[in-house]
């Protein structure tokens, strides 16, 4: 079985073209290619498929074989998956996600191949019950949560995919694989949720770390990054365009445009090909 190795940011997931292969168990195969020492070595497994509503379908599995509903660094990479391997050579291409139909569009470097993606990232969503959150606020700004020795105040947003977003500083001697591992399954969320915090620098620019659901710390998230400028302007700490928001891994850019709709651009790139053998 042929797979690629992509990252967007630093987020790097196994990708397989299922225009061409079919993949019978793909949580199975997401645990065991994800292993960085038995395996591949990924957050996750992406698999590209044909798609009877858009230009093309991904499914999402994070490390531990649970699927998502989506993933802004990984969709990224599925656009120039689909560009550069000649699948669908458009300038803007739809791809069907389980949080509905997003819209890619494509900058290209000086050999045709795409450099960097926007996405249309849909609209927020901020109904408790759509997050899933339980919490009586709409939008829900004043979550406090305990974990450990710490009291956290969230803002709470689905981006397709539930987010939960606090305020910290020294973001950087935070211990997020201690505190984050202990609040993705706090019972506050049905599915569990992903865990962002957030250090405001400007209006305009902000630093994020991530746990991810089903992945632990990441080096970005795109829906997380989405979702912490929308609670962040919702907490008037930045602005609604054009934030650059720094991850350990890169830099993405975000705008929650007039339309309600927030745009995601950053890099995707390939690091490798090879073939599955186990």
């Amino acid at each position: 079985m042929k797979f690629t190795k992509m990252q967007g940011c630093g987020n790097d997931y196994v990708y397989i073209d299922c225009f061409t292969q079919n993949i019978e168990n793909p949580q199975d195969l997401a645990i065991k290619m994800s292993n960085r020492n038995f395996g591949v070595g990924s957050d996750g497994l992406i698999l590209v498929m044909p798609s009877d509503v858009a230009d093309c379908r991904m499914r999402m599995f994070n490390s531990d074989g649970s699927e998502s509903e989506m993933c802004g660094n990984g969709i990224r990479c599925v656009g120039k998956f689909v560009y550069d391997k000649g699948i669908c050579q458009k300038d803007e291409i739809t791809v069907e996600t389980l949080a509905g139909i997003k819209t890619l569009y494509f900058t290209k470097d000086e050999n045709n191949n795409v450099s960097m993606v926007k996405v249309n990232m849909g609209e927020p969503i901020f109904s408790p019950e759509l997050i899933p959150v339980i919490s009586e606020e709409n939008p829900v700004k004043n979550l406090k949560l305990k974990a450990f020795d710490k009291e956290f105040t969230f803002t709470c947003v689905s981006m397709g995919n539930p987010h939960a977003v606090a305020f910290i500083e020294n973001l950087d001697d935070f211990d997020i694989d201690k505190y984050g591992k202990e609040l993705e399954s706090n019972k506050a969320f049905p599915k569990r949720a992903n865990i962002e915090f957030v250090e405001v620098l400007d209006k305009n620019h902000l630093k994020m770390r991530v746990y991810e659901r089903g992945s632990g710390e990441t080096l970005a998230c795109g829906t997380g990054t989405c979702a912490s400028v929308v609670a962040s302007f919702l907490n008037d700490k930045s602005n609604r365009e054009n934030v650059k928001v720094d991850l350990l891994g890169g830099s993405l850019y975000i705008s929650w445009d007039t339309d309600n709709n927030v745009y995601m651009t950053g890099p995707a790139k390939f690091v490798f090909e090879g073939e599955w053998l186990l």
